[in-house]
C-alpha cells in the first residue's frame, strides 16, 4: 500500500503545478496572439502612405539614446497597456530627415508637450533636424496644451506656434537643488559617512557629509548652467525673432507681465511673441484640413504618426548588406561592473560591443555615442581600453557626446580620434571619490556592540559595523589619489597636454560642451551625424559607399519578430485592430531621496569597502 504524502509536500507539488500551468498558459496565449496577428497581416492589404500627408510628431515619450528594454519586453508591455514610454533619438532624426526628402510629406505637426523627457542636448539635436526640414522648403506647425522651456525649444523652430487658450509657456531657468543628509545621517541616525576624494569641485557626494552645497560646488554649477541657459535663450530668441534679454526679463518680471495679461498665462505668451495664435485642438484640426487634405473616414486631416512613418521607411539594416560600415555603439546610463542590460553601461557588456566592432571586418570605423554621468572606475577603464584597441587595429574612433558625458563618461571618451559635443553637453568632472558609511554608533544606540579578534590589524577593519580605522582611511585615500593621477595622466596623454594643464580644468569641475571646447577637452561642437560623417571620412569611405550600423545586444529570434511587428506599418494596423497598444500614462519615477540612499547603500564590487567612483551626478 502506497504511503500517503505529507500535506506540505502535496501543497508544494500542487502550487508548483499551478504555477507551471499558468506560465504555459501565458506563453501559449502570447504565441496565439502573434499567430493571429501574422494571419491577419497576410490578409490585410499593404498600407499606402498617401500624398500630401502631415507627419505628426507626438510620441508621448521621453527621448533616449537607446531603449531600456528589449523588443519583446516593449511589445508585451504595450499589449498589456503598460507601454514603456521611450522614443529613440535616432528614430526621430531618421524620420525628420526622410520626411524632408519625401514628396508625400507636406508638413510636420509637432506636439512639443508630448515630448515628456529628454536632455537639453538631445532636444537641440531634434531642433537641428527640424531646421533641416524647413530648409527643404517644407512647413512646420507646433501646437501644445502647454509647454515648459525644453519643450518650447522644439516649438520655436516651427513656422507657426499655436497654444491652447487655457495653456501656458513656462520659462524658469536652470537649477540644481538637492537634499543634504548630514544631520539626518550623522546626528539623528548616528551613521558616520566617510568621503575620500581629490578635487575641490568633486561635489557628487557632498549631500552625505554637508548641510548644504560647498562654495566651490555653487561656483562651478552656476558657471556651466549660466552658459547652457544663455545659449538656450539665444537659440529660442533667434528662432522667434526676439532678443535673449527680452526672454530673460520675461522670467524676472513674470508677475508684472501676468498682471498685464489679467492672469491669463496663454495671453502672456501671446503678448511676449512666444506663440502666434491661441487655438483649441478642434480649431487646429480644422485649420490643417483646410491647408491639406481631409481624412473623411477619421474626420481629421491626412496624417501619419512617427511609428507608422518609420514602418513605411522600412528597416535600417538590410540582410546580406556587405557594404563597409560605420558602427555606432551607444553608451547610455551609469557605468557599472560586469554585464548590464540594454540602456545601461557595463564594463563587460559595453566592452564586448566595441570588441565586436573591432573584430568585424566590414566595420571600418566606430562612433561611440556617450550619454553617461559616469560610475565605477574599473569598468570605465575596461571600456577605454577597448577604444585604444580599436585604434590600434586601424579603425578610427569618434566620440559623439549627448546630454552628459562627465566623469566616467569622459573617461571612456578621452582616447577617441576626435570628440564632438553639443554646446549644451555636460562634461568634464574629471575627478575621483570614494564613499563608505559605518554605523557602530547606530548599533550602540539600540544596545548592540561589536567585539572579536583578528589575525592582523587589517582583518575585519572594513566591517561597516565597526568604526573606520584611520589607517584604513589613509589606505583608501591613497587609492583615490592614485586614481586621480591615473585619470588626469590618461587625459593629458590622450589630449596632448601636460598633466598640470589638465589638473587646472579637472579637480572634479563640470563644464558645458562649449566651455569644454575652450579648455581643449573636446575637439568640435556638432551633432551625431557630424560624428558619423567624420568617422566615415577617417576611414576614407564615400557617402554612397557605406552604411551606418548600430552594434547592440544581439536580439533573440523572438525579439526580432517582436521588433519587426513594432516597426512594420501593416503590423501596426493589425495590432490596432486586435485592440493592442492603447495610450497609458507614463510610470512613476523614484524620488531624489530614494535614489540618493540607493546610491549610498550600493555595495562595492571591488576588494575595498569604498566604491571608487568617477561619477558626476550633475544634471540640472
Amino acid at each position: 500500500m502506497t504511503q500517503k504524502q505529507p500535506f506540505l509536500v502535496r501543497a508544494a507539488v500542487g502550487t508548483w503545478n499551478a504555477l507551471n500551468f499558468t506560465r504555459r498558459a501565458i506563453l501559449n496565449g502570447l504565441l496565439l496572439i502573434i499567430l493571429i496577428a501574422l494571419a491577419v497581416a497576410m490578409l490585410t492589404p499593404k498600407p499606402k502612405l498617401e500624398e500630401r500627408s502631415t507627419l505628426v510628431l507626438a510620441p508621448n515619450a521621453a527621448v533616449v539614446e537607446q531603449f531600456s528594454a528589449d523588443p519583446s519586453q516593449r511589445a508585451l508591455a504595450k499589449a498589456l497597456g503598460d507601454e514603456i514610454r521611450e522614443v529613440q533619438l535616432r528614430d526621430l532624426l531618421r524620420a525628420i530627415d526622410a520626411a524632408a526628402k519625401d514628396e508625400r510629406i507636406e508638413r510636420i505637426l509637432i506636439r512639443p508637450d508630448r515630448f515628456t523627457g529628454g536632455g537639453i542636448a538631445s532636444l537641440r539635436e531634434v531642433a537641428e533636424a527640424l531646421r533641416r526640414f524647413k530648409a527643404a522648403g517644407k512647413q512646420i506647425v507646433a501646437y501644445a496644451d502647454g509647454m515648459e522651456q525644453r519643450q518650447y525649444l522644439l516649438a520655436s523652430v516651427a513656422d507657426e506656434v499655436w497654444l491652447h487658450p487655457e495653456g501656458a509657456v513656462v520659462f524658469e531657468g536652470l537649477a540644481r537643488f538637492r537634499p543634504f543628509y548630514r544631520e539626518a545621517l550623522q546626528d539623528k541616525l548616528l551613521v558616520d559617512v566617510h568621503l575620500f576624494k581629490v578635487g575641490e569641485y568633486k561635489s557628487a557626494a557632498e549631500p552625505y557629509i554637508l548641510d548644504g552645497p560647498s562654495p566651490e560646488a555653487q561656483e562651478a554649477d552656476l558657471h556651466w548652467m549660466n552658459d547652457v541657459w544663455q545659449r538656450h535663450l539665444s537659440e529660442v530668441a533667434e528662432a522667434r525673432g526676439l532678443q535673449a534679454a527680452e526672454l530673460q526679463a520675461g522670467v524676472e518680471n513674470i508677475d508684472q507681465l501676468l498682471a498685464k495679461a489679467e492672469g491669463r498665462l496663454s495671453q502672456m505668451a501671446l503678448d511676449q511673441g512666444l506663440v502666434d495664435a491661441l487655438k483649441t485642438e478642434d480649431e487646429v484640426r480644422a485649420e490643417l484640413i483646410a491647408r491639406g487634405v481631409e481624412d473623411e473616414e477619421n474626420h481629421t486631416f491626412r496624417q501619419v504618426n512617427l511609428d507608422r512613418y518609420l514602418g513605411f521607411l522600412g528597416p535600417t539594416e538590410m540582410p546580406f548588406d556587405t557594404r563597409p560600415a560605420v558602427a555606432v555603439v551607444v553608451a547610455q546610463g551609469p557605468i557599472g561592473s560586469g554585464s548590464k542590460p540594454q540602456g545601461e553601461i557595463g564594463g563587460v557588456s559595453t566592452s564586448a560591443l566595441l570588441r565586436k566592432a573591432r573584430e568585424d571586418e566590414n566595420v571600418k570605423s566606430v562612433v561611440l555615442r556617450v550619454d553617461s554621468p559616469g560610475g565605477e572606475v574599473f569598468p570605465s577603464e575596461q571600456i577605454r581600453r577597448e577604444v585604444e584597441l580599436l585604434k590600434a587595429a586601424g579603425k578610427p574612433v569618434v566620440v559623439s557626446m549627448a546630454n552628459v558625458a562627465a566623469s566616467g563618461g569622459y573617461w571612456i571618451s578621452m582616447n577617441a580620434d576626435r570628440i564632438y559635443a553639443s554646446p549644451s553637453t555636460i562634461t568634464g568632472s574629471i575627478g575621483i571619490f570614494g564613499l563608505i558609511p559605518t554605523f557602530p554608533r547606530t548599533l550602540e544606540m539600540v544596545g548592540v556592540r561589536m567585539g572579536g579578534v583578528g589575525t592582523t590589524p587589517l582583518a575585519g577593519a572594513f566591517d561597516p559595523r565597526r568604526p573606520l580605522d584611520p589607517k584604513v582611511g589613509s589606505l583608501i585615500q591613497s587609492v583615490i589619489e592614485n586614481g586621480y593621477r591615473q585619470f588626469t595622466g590618461k587625459v593629458a596623454d590622450a589630449r596632448g597636454q601636460s598633466v598640470e594643464a589638465i589638473d587646472k580644468v579637472a579637480r572634479g569641475r563640470v563644464w558645458s560642451g562649449a566651455q569644454a571646447l575652450e579648455h581643449g577637452l573636446v575637439d568640435e561642437l556638432g551633432w551625431l551625424q557630424d560624428a558619423i560623417a567624420d568617422a566615415a571620412e577617417r576611414a576614407e569611405l564615400k557617402e554612397t559607399e557605406y552604411r551606418v550600423r548600430y552594434i547592440e545586444k544581439e536580439p533573440t529570434p523572438f525579439e526580432k519578430l517582436m521588433a519587426d511587428l513594432g516597426k512594420n506599418a501593416t503590423a501596426a494596423i493589425v495590432l490596432a485592430k486586435l485592440g493592442l497598444g492603447a495610450d497609458v500614462l507614463p510610470g512613476q519615477f523614484l524620488s531624489q531621496t530614494a535614489r540618493d540612499f540607493a546610491f549610498l547603500s550600493t555595495p562595492s564590487d571591488g576588494p575595498l569597502p569604498a566604491r571608487v567612483l568617477a561619477h558626476c551626478l550633475c544634471e540640472p
